[in-house]
């Protein structure tokens, strides 16, 4: 966030959501230096009393994901990530071990892994999943850093919003546009949108809806369609 230090803005969200946990497992797979990456995790996370291993550095990875406590997928190049979670044949293991019960952090890229498919990433196609299906941890898509269009911009692309409304030419599911310093925590079936920001909700064929700090979601007992 703005004005603040790595994950400072999300650092009490973080203590609460991981509770007796004491070591997290860092997917670091959405940039290149997985070692540097993890470096930086550790340094930051290590500061509210967590130990962090670097699920590339592992050499079973199915196995350490498993026996993760809690798992925390970084931020970078979404298609980068899903493709080498795809390469190492562990999305299926990391799916069930977070229905399982285990924490799960996603940043950035990390959040978009959370949905249906990444198919709202603001990434460029830089690599080239088999294909776009991602954890469907909630039953709809994400567009996490989601932009507010400046009326007083001059500039001629196309917002985030007309972006979305793309997509919804071709998919049904709804689209979760979160803004800088939004989260959305889900506990079983409740889900609820955290932090400071808020949020907006598209729809197939229906205006946006605002959603305030603290909004309780029901999208998980709603079709997708």
């Amino acid at each position: 966030m703005h004005g603040r230090g790595y994950l400072d803005h999300a650092a009490g969200e973080l203590s609460e959501l991981l509770g007796a946990a004491r070591r997290v497992l860092f997917v670091p797979f959405a940039q290149r230096d997985h070692d540097g990456y993890t470096a930086r995790v550790r340094d930051r996370l290590e500061q509210l009393g967590l130990a962090v291993d670097g699920l590339h550095a592992a050499a079973d990875g199915a196995a350490a994901i498993a026996g993760a406590e809690a798992v925390f997928v970084g931020g970078g190049n979404t298609f980068c990530l899903l493709a080498e979670l795809q390469r190492r044949a562990l999305l299926a293991p990391l799916r069930a071990r977070v229905a399982a019960g285990t924490p799960y952090i996603g940043s950035s890229a990390g959040t978009n892994l959370a949905g249906l498919t990444i198919g709202t990433t603001n990434d460029m196609p830089i690599a080239w999943p088999t294909d776009l299906n991602a954890l469907a941890l909630v039953p709809f898509n994400l567009n996490p850093h989601y932009l507010d269009h400046d009326p007083r911009s001059t500039h001629m692309g196309e917002t985030r919003e007309t972006r979305i409304r793309e997509f919804h030419e071709l998919n049904p599911q709804p689209v979760l546009g979160l803004r800088e310093a939004a989260m959305l925590r889900r506990e079983g079936d409740a889900l609820h949108l955290r932090g400071q920001a808020g949020a907006r909700l598209f729809r197939r064929d229906q205006p946006p809806v605002e959603l305030p700090p603290g909004a309780a979601l029901d999208l998980l007992r709603a079709p997708a369609a």
